[in-house]
């Protein structure tokens, strides 16, 4: 079985991630093809777009949000998602387990002896008026009912679990500053989400497995459930193994592919791209080394931006005032810091006309 070392599995992440190439895709397909970008820092995503699509223009994610394209919403591993408006209603129900039982792990005492179905119907018909409420507001609505657990825990448990929602623009549009209302997501889309399939062979899951690797590949069966959340997916590979090949990285680890996805040569020049907070191109997977050191990996945990260098995070990146500053990871040569000089300085003009210093800060060990 061929071995692909980091470097390769490196650049074949960068390509299917837009992160080797900047692609001409509009702002839909791109949401789709990358399975969603993880969103819970609204401004985020437009960063992730801006590094992986020629000529990107803020505009073009505002409109996909309000024309119902793309919706915010909690999904993989119960954080806030963007994703297309077909992937939400598609995928939704094949998460609807996982996201109950990390809800309800995570507030185990404080939802003991509470009855989640009853609190889900009664959650429902407060909704049933299709009216935007904050959290707050829903819980409320409630509390009469359900006075014991702490409010911010019986509205995380309707919000994020127990009614498939979405968050509502202005949240997430483009400088704008603005709260969370959520709507149920049928009503938000004027469709219903999808029913989970008795099929055994798990056809959503196939579906994911597919769509995954797609954007990620190759990868372990491990990486797919670090990226979704969701531990069931077993019949879903077995069911598409024989359309995928395998390799094995340099763990021994088995990965797995799609046969005719990209996968260029591990020497493959890199360009410098400047990655938001949170980005899935570092989170997707249960073994990042492809893209971040180890001594790094509580950064791409903590929220903070960062910044691939020949494809490897090589710096964290920061807007403070009028300034953006580079605080490398590793000493960068000449020409390196020449180049991330460079797409700071285009980043700069993406952000905001009135950052007007560019600072890379020596490495300091």
């Amino acid at each position: 079985m061929t071995v692909l070392d980091t470097r390769a599995l490196n650049r074949a992440t960068l390509a299917r991630q837009y992160l080797l190439e900047r692609a001409d895709t509009p702002v839909r397909d791109a949401v789709a093809h990358l399975c969603g970008m993880q969103a819970q820092q609204p401004q985020e995503p437009f960063i992730g777009l801006w590094s992986r699509l020629h000529a990107f223009m803020p505009q073009e994610l505002d409109d996909a949000l309000t024309d119902r394209e793309v919706v915010r919403t909690h999904l993989m591993r119960r954080t806030v998602h963007l994703v297309t408006a077909d992937d939400a209603l598609a995928w939704r129900a094949r998460h609807d387990t996982m996201l109950r039982q990390r809800v309800t792990a995570t507030y185990r005492r404080e939802l003991a002896g509470i009855d989640v179905d009853e609190v889900a119907a009664a959650g429902r018909a407060v909704m049933a008026d299709q009216q935007p409420r904050t959290m707050a507001a829903l819980v409320r609505a409630l509390e009469d009912r359900w006075p014991a657990p702490p409010r911010r825990v019986l509205g995380e448990l309707l919000v994020a679990a127990l009614i498939p929602m979405v968050q509502l623009p202005p949240r997430g549009l483009w400088r704008t500053t603005a709260g969370v209302h959520n709507l149920p997501l049928a009503v938000w889309l004027g469709r219903d989400v999808d029913p989970l399939s008795p099929d055994e062979t798990d056809p959503t899951g196939q579906h994911l497995v597919r769509r995954y690797l797609a954007a990620y590949g190759p990868a372990a069966g491990a990486d797919i459930r670090s990226w979704c959340g969701l531990a069931g997916l077993p019949a879903a590979v077995k069911a598409v193994r024989e359309e995928l090949v395998t390799f094995r990285d340099e763990r021994g680890r088995e990965l797995l592919d799609l046969p005719d996805a990209p996968r260029p040569h591990r020497d493959t020049p890199a360009p410098v791209r400047f990655l938001p907070a949170f980005d899935n191109a570092i989170l997707g997977y249960q073994d990042r080394s492809r893209i971040i050191d180890d001594a790094h990996l509580g950064l791409s945990v903590a929220g903070r931006r960062a910044v691939l260098v020949d494809g490897r995070v090589a710096a964290t990146w920061t807007v403070h005032d009028d300034r953006l500053t580079v605080a490398p990871l590793r000493p960068l040569s000449a020409p390196e810091r020449e180049a991330v000089h460079a797409e700071a300085r285009t980043l700069t003009t993406f952000l905001a006309e009135d950052i007007d210093r560019v600072r890379i800060a020596a490495y300091n060990g």
